[in-house]
């Protein structure tokens, strides 16, 4: 017989451990913010408020500028309700003389889209402004966002917009304020439309522009032919002096109508009035216009053309700079035709003088021809002065690139104040990571371009010379001697890192600097050098490494690290392909790095011993010719030798290497 199991005794559910709460930020968007106003300045003053986790100033991917909002957000896991007293107490706060506005952050962009509770007023008294708008409406109901347009000066066009966070208050609104009279004016408020939803209706104006007009037109005979078309109000005809009717007609004018449809009748048929219009001249007729609106349409019209002639001719457009007073445009494109075809060239004149500014334009009709050009003619003598030839820049790319440059340049000088400097000590690879703190040297006394800030090793400064040359600083003893508050330089053993003479290397600033030991492309990399600076009594490694601790001390081991990415060997870049396409996608610095390691293992077949000390020497020269020295080995056999006969010259051939 069956019996029945027994229930199964209950269990008590277990608890689960407790998770901590995600954190929620609240997302606020400011606007109308003065450009000048800075990530700093905004935490400064949200940070009163409640615990800020993030502020973001939103800028310009290529200008870096501001773009005249940011984004704040607030830890609702530390105050839920800070984000709320932000809207409350610093809505029109003023920052930078400006005042802000601010509403939430939504991310979903169809809420805004959507039209419910947004309101649109017209017929503002131009004293009214976001504030005192906002405060107007601020009975009605919750208000989101409150905005008074305004022109490009900051004065009000007369309109703005009011979106509640209630589709009633907004309905409310209307119902209380449309037709009523604010500040001496009776306003008119009505449901906001976007421009889809608006009714597609010509323009309505009244009054109508004229230029082109003869001389001898006057008042009454310009408003006896305008009024064929329907009722003028006013008709007036600017002169020199216009107190004066006899004072010179200035050849426009304007006709006022009473209705929109004759304004329009007269600006279809006017212009066909030939008794109007000056000799050889078609008269114009169009609707007037304020000057702001017309330069903001004109503005937009060149902005376009602009961008589509940026567009149509990127990457084919070169700069020429620090031409001869000689060159003018037939010599200019006759010197650039032979790497392609030439659409247009233009040497920039004064325009009072009319002299040369010293830079001009060569555009080609493909990149290509650009590319060739600009990689054989950069640094190239024309007419007695050296050529900068560079692609063609929009002026805000060219300011922002020459302001993160500055910005770079700070941020290394900051790093070697603080005794931090990287790249001068220690592996870091083959090259520093930064530019000189003072920046390309060029001029009296330095070459066109150190290309990482300093000279190769055993190499001093380049001083003005022949070009395609090595420097001309080697052909002077007593020239070596006085560089840089060095004694002439002496020989040293190879893998030692024996310096300019007893100070050693002098780095930037005039302060003595110990490298590692040459490496594979011929720049500081780490190796088995001991840096020995100080002459035949060197100094040895100036930041020895502590003992380790003893046993007892030793931290546990820790975790074994991932094994470190493949790194490509100096054969496999030399065996990558390096044309004058690649080079010209690239900076200075970065070209010669690419040339650099491609020479290296060219050199080092020659003489192992010394590849790093000529590599470095060699890379003074132009790229074109470098270029031709790694297909031509002939070429670069004999620079070789040219490199080791300006060493054993100055005696700066390591000891038994001679």
């Amino acid at each position: 017989m069956a019996t029945e199991a027994a229930p199964a005794p209950l269990v008590p559910p277990v608890p689960l451990p407790s998770q901590p709460s995600p954190v929620a930020p609240s997302s606020l968007y400011v606007g109308d913010l003065e450009r000048d106003v800075t990530d700093a300045q905004l935490y400064e003053v949200f940070n009163q408020i409640g615990p800020v986790t993030t502020i973001r100033v939103c800028r310009d991917a290529v200008t870096r500028r501001s773009l005249g909002y940011a984004y704040v957000n607030y830890n609702d896991a530390l105050d839920t309700s800070a984000a709320d007293r932000a809207r409350e107490v610093l809505n029109y706060h003023p920052i930078n003389g400006k005042p802000i506005r601010i509403m939430w952050a939504h991310k979903d962009p169809s809420f805004r889209k959507s039209g419910v509770g947004n309101i649109f007023i017209k017929n503002l008294h131009p004293s009214i402004d976001n504030k005192s708008l906002h405060d107007t409406f601020s009975t009605f109901g919750r208000i989101l966002s409150c905005k008074v347009a305004t022109d490009a000066s900051g004065a009000s066009r007369g309109y703005g917009f009011i979106h509640f966070e209630s589709d009633e208050s907004a309905k409310t609104a209307i119902e209380k304020v449309n037709g009523m009279m604010i500040e001496d004016r009776i306003v008119t408020v009505c449901p906001f439309k976007s421009r889809n939803e608006r009714p597609q209706l010509k323009e309505m104006f009244t009054n109508v522009y004229l230029k082109h007009l003869a001389p001898d037109v006057t008042d009454d005979k310009l408003q006896k032919v305008a009024e064929e078309y329907g009722k003028v109000t006013s008709c007036k005809i600017m002169r020199e002096n216009n107190a004066d009717l006899k004072s010179p007609s200035k050849g426009f004018g304007f006709v006022n109508f009473e209705s929109p449809e004759s304004a329009q009748k007269a600006v279809d048929n006017l212009p066909n009035r030939d008794e109007l219009a000056a000799k050889d001249k078609k008269l114009f007729v169009a609707r007037a216009q304020k000057k702001a609106e017309r330069q903001a349409k004109l503005k937009a019209r060149f902005d376009e053309l602009r961008q589509e002639r940026n567009a149509k001719f990127q990457g084919m457009n070169l700069y020429i700079k620090n031409l001869a007073d000689e060159v003018d445009d037939d010599k200019l494109r006759e010197e650039f035709s032979q790497f392609g075809t030439i659409t247009s060239s233009i040497v920039m004149k004064d325009d009072h003088s009319k002299k040369s500014r010293g830079f001009g334009f060569v555009c080609y009709s493909s990149p290509d021809e650009a590319t060739r050009a600009v990689t054989q003619m950069n640094r190239q003598m024309f007419m007695g002065k050296p050529l900068y030839v560079a692609l063609a820049q929009r002026k805000e790319v060219r300011k922002a690139q020459l302001e993160q440059q500055a910005q770079a340049r700070n941020q290394m000088v900051q790093r070697q104040a603080a005794g931090m400097a990287p790249g001068f000590h220690g592996a870091m690879g083959p090259y520093p990571p930064f530019p000189s703190p003072m920046g390309p040297m060029s001029g009296r006394g330095m070459g066109p371009n150190f290309p990482y800030g300093f000279p190769p090793y055993g190499m001093p400064p380049r001083m003005p010379g022949g070009r395609g040359g090595f420097p001309a600083a080697f052909a002077n003893p007593a020239m070596m001697g006085g560089m840089m508050g060095a004694p002439p330089m002496r020989g040293g053993r190879s893998g030692r890192g024996r310096g300019m003479g007893p100070m050693g290397p002098m780095g930037p600033m005039g302060v003595p600097m110990d490298f590692p030991h040459v490496g594979p492309t011929g720049f500081a990399g780490g190796g088995r050098g001991r840096g020995r600076g100080m002459g035949r009594g060197g100094g040895g490694n100036r930041n020895p490494q502590p003992p380790p601790p003893p046993p007892s001390q030793t931290a546990p081991p820790a975790a074994p690290p991932a094994p470190p990415a493949p790194v490509p060997t100096p054969a496999d870049i030399a065996s990558q392909p390096l044309n004058p396409t690649v080079l010209a996608s690239a900076s200075p610095d970065e070209q010669k790095q690419m040339i650099g390691e491609r020479l290296f293992p060219l050199v080092s077949k020659l003489q192992p011993k010394l590849a790093g000390k000529i590599t470095g020497m060699l890379l003074e020269m132009d790229n074109a010719e470098l270029l031709m020295l790694l297909d031509d080995n002939k070429s670069l056999q004999a620079k070789v030798e040219e490199a080791i006969a300006v060493l054993e010259q100055h005696n700066a051939i390591p000891e038994n290497l001679g």
